[in-house]
């Protein structure tokens, strides 16, 4: 096995903790080993002797009657707050980060096959022209995460092409993005029928997709359009005007949530929150408009 092989294997058993849930890993903690072996330590005397405790008291002079009891330990004050994990942690992301983008791609193009095979819901399965996988950068810091496929998305196979997906692209030109500098994805493959709402067994069998979308892209950012991308994120029933306006986490990247473009074009007056959003993501992303 060569070192690039090895390396490979390395970095998708990292991948496959942090999937998990791991993130760090426990260096020993020194200070506290040699502090505890300093106050049980036992000197050996010169000529092997009997093995004795420093400080302890001769033989005959201890006494015979019992000895008391020592008094109870003090219990140790709760905190009040958590404690953040010690800087002595060992972090998994930055080498599951280091995945190359020609890898990412690789690992991608297996996952979207996988996709394309799919019929784990018997409905969409049936009813779809073609799954929906994701398009854009694979090194991409900013990942959009939508809904659902529509009818253009079905036909094409790409998402965010139809009406909802020409004002996602003007948003973007609004934040000097395009296209080729983001990652667009739903949190399922398949167009519902009429463009109905996700059903909750469809989203339970086609959210592992994006899930290990995610795993392999690595963003720094998220950006949740709408509801229903937002709670299955998130994992949370609170609505959109919640979770607006404030930056959430999923597995180390930051999230935030705004309105579905579709939602804008039915309700133009919700463009200037959505607008302020984009502008709180932008200048955490230390590209201010």
């Amino acid at each position: 096995m060569d070192r690039e092989q090895l390396t490979r294997i390395l970095k998708q058993q990292l991948s496959s903790w942090n999937y998990l849930g791991v993130t760090h890993f426990p260096r020993p903690n020194q200070a506290f080993s040699y502090d505890f072996l300093e106050e049980s330590r036992l000197d050996l005397p010169p000529n092997g002797a009997t093995l004795v405790r420093e400080n302890a008291t001769p033989a005959a002079a201890r006494p015979t009657a019992p000895l008391p009891q020592k008094a109870p330990l003090q219990s140790t004050p709760k905190r009040s707050a958590p404690l953040a994990p010690p800087s002595s942690c060992v972090d998994v992301r930055p080498y599951v980060s280091e995945m190359s983008a020609d890898l990412r791609a690789a690992e991608l193009s297996n996952l979207s096959v996988q996709v394309a095979a799919c019929s784990r819901c018997d409905i969409l399965s049936k009813c779809r022209k073609q799954t929906v996988f994701g398009v854009g950068s694979t090194t991409a810091r900013l990942c959009f995460l939508g809904e659902a496929p529509g009818a253009d998305e079905d036909r094409l196979g790409e998402p965010f092409v139809g009406a909802a997906g020409q004002l996602l692209d003007r948003i973007l030109e609004a934040c000097h993005l395009s296209r080729n500098d983001v990652y667009i994805l739903n949190t399922i493959k398949c167009r519902p029928p009429q463009n109905r709402t996700p059903a909750e067994i469809e989203q339970a069998n086609c959210w592992d997709y994006a899930e290990q979308q995610l795993e392999i892209l690595q963003p720094e950012f998220i950006c949740c359009l709408g509801r229903v991308a937002a709670q299955a994120l998130l994992k949370t029933d609170l609505a959109i005007g919640r979770l607006r306006g404030a930056f959430h986490q999923y597995r180390g990247s930051k999230v935030i949530v705004t309105y579905h473009p579709a939602y804008l074009l039915r309700t133009p007056s919700a463009k200037k929150q959505t607008w302020d959003d984009m502008k709180m993501l932008m200048n955490e992303m230390g590209n201010p408009v």
